[in-house]
C-alpha cells in the first residue's frame, strides 16, 4: 500500500486499552540517524531541531520520537562531530499535530546538561534605567548570542534589527551595550577562528526565515575581522532579501573609525 507521496505504508494494530485497538501507521521515509560513538553531547542539534525531536539523554543526542522527525535534516549542519545523517527506513509517520502538542508541553526553558546560558534559547525584557543611578546596565535581551548556536527561527530574531559583531569588539569599545546592542538582536562570531562558511550559511538562514529589518556589522580594524562584512554581503545575496547593511569599524584602542 502507498500514500499520496508514493511512500510504502504498513499498518500495525497495537493495544491501548483492554479490549481496544488503535491504528499505527508505519512508512518507508527519511529520518535522522545519530551515531552515538561520534556524538559528544554538545546539544547543537537540539537547538536546530524546530520540532523538538532530539534531546540530550545520558550525555548523548537521541531521537525521542520518530513521529516528531520531519526528515528534512536541519540539524545536520549543526553537528561539529558529523554524528547525524539522514537515512531511509521504516518508522512512524511524521505527525505534525503530535509535534505541536509536544512543543506546547516543552515550552518552558530547559537548559542543556552543561548549564551554559548560550545553549538555551531565551528572551527577556529590560526595564528602563535611570541615568541618576550612575550605573551601566546590560542591554542584552536574549540568549544564545554566538552565531553558531542561534536557531534561524529564534523568536528574538523575528522582524529584528540585527547586530553582527566580532568577538573582540565588546572588549575594545566601552559603549558597546548602549551604542550597539540597545534595540537590536545580537549575534557574535570570529571570521579568523570560526568556520566562516558555516557562519555565512547560518546568517543566510536567519535572513530568509526571520524577516530581519536591518543588519549592522561591527568589527575591529584588523584585516581578518573585515571577513564579517564578507559574510554579511554573501548572506544577503544568497537569501534573496534586500536587507539594509551598515558597517562600523572599531580601532584597536577602542575608538570608532
Amino acid at each position: 500500500m502507498e500514500d499520496d507521496n508514493g511512500d510504502r505504508l504498513t499498518r500495525q494494530l497495537i493495544p491501548i486499552l483492554p479490549g481496544g485497538l488503535t491504528m499505527l501507521t508505519r512508512v518507508m521515509r527519511k529520518m535522522v540517524k545519530i551515531d552515538e560513538e561520534k556524538c559528544d553531547g554538545c546539544g547543537n542539534c537540539v537547538i536546530a531541531c524546530a520540532e523538538g525531536a532530539i534531546q540530550i539523554i545520558d550525555g548523548k543526542a537521541r531521537l525521542i520520537s520518530e513521529s516528531y522527525c520531519d526528515g528534512l535534516g536541519a540539524c545536520l549542519g549543526e553537528c561539529p562531530q558529523e554524528a547525524i545523517s539522514i537515512e531511509e527506513r521504516e518508522g512512524d509517520a511524521f505527525d505534525e499535530e503530535a509535534v505541536k502538542h509536544h512543543l506546547e508541553e516543552t515550552k518552558a526553558e530547559t537548559p542543556l546538561p552543561c548549564g551554559c546560558p548560550s545553549t538555551t534559547v531565551r528572551q527577556f525584557e529590560r526595564a528602563s534605567v535611570s541615568e541618576a543611578t550612575g550605573s551601566q546596565e546590560s542591554m542584552l535581551t536574549h540568549w544564545p548570542v554566538h552565531l553558531s548556536l542561534v536557531p534561524p527561527n529564534a523568536p528574538f530574531l523575528k522582524g529584528a534589527n540585527l547586530l553582527l559583531a566580532s568577538d573582540c569588539v565588546p572588549f575594545a569599545y566601552a559603549g558597546f551595550h548602549q551604542d550597539f546592542i540597545k534595540g537590536r538582536a545580537v549575534v557574535f562570531g570570529c571570521p579568523k577562528l570560526d568556520d566562516i562558511q558555516a557562519h555565512r550559511q547560518k546568517l543566510t538562514q536567519i535572513l530568509q526565515q526571520s524577516d530581519v529589518q536591518s543588519l549592522t556589522v561591527v568589527h575591529m580594524e584588523v584585516p581578518c575581522c573585515s571577513g564579517l562584512v564578507y559574510i554579511a554581503k554573501e548572506a544577503i545575496a544568497a537569501s534573496g532579501k534586500h536587507t539594509p547593511l551598515k558597517e562600523v569599524t572599531v580601532g584597536i584602542q577602542g575608538d570608532l573609525k
